[in-house]
């Protein structure tokens, strides 16, 4: 079965889930290797952006720009089955079923890019998963 890309890049590549937990359901993956999100240091803070905005982009072609509906993260290790950084895009988070729990927000096994304990090693940036923040 071929992938469609719905972005390609020399940094990044997007495509569909192939088991969407939404309706809207998109891996964002970096095109060189990074293990997993355990791997993830300081280094990796312009991919990481890089990643969450190329799902933003690919969101919006597809007419979802309620951003505050929208789930960004990764799974943590070992709750993973792939071995390749990927950073999960869902949409409409409101439309999410039950079976869809895995990707619930913040858990110990699905965390956004900006965890607030850092376990990702990632400590930047406002969370896109929560919406615009206002200070």
């Amino acid at each position: 079965m071929a992938t469609e890309f719905l972005h390609a890049d020399e940094e990044v590549s997007c495509f569909r889930d192939i088991k969407p937990g939404a309706p809207h359901h998109y891996l964002v993956v970096p095109n060189r290797h990074v293990g997993n999100c355990k791997s993830l240091g300081k280094e990796h803070v312009s991919l990481v952006e890089k990643m969450v905005e190329t799902g933003k982009e690919v969101l919006q072609r597809n007419s979802i720009t309620d951003l505050s509906d929208v789930r960004f993260g990764f799974h943590w290790p070992p709750f993973c089955s792939v071995t390749h950084l990927h950073l999960h895009v869902l949409a409409p988070v409101s439309q999410m079923g039950f079976m869809s729990r895995k990707y619930r927000l913040d858990f110990y096994w699905f965390i956004t890019q900006s965890h607030p304990t850092g376990r990702a090693g990632y400590l930047g940036g406002p969370d896109p998963a929560r919406g615009p923040q206002t200070s």
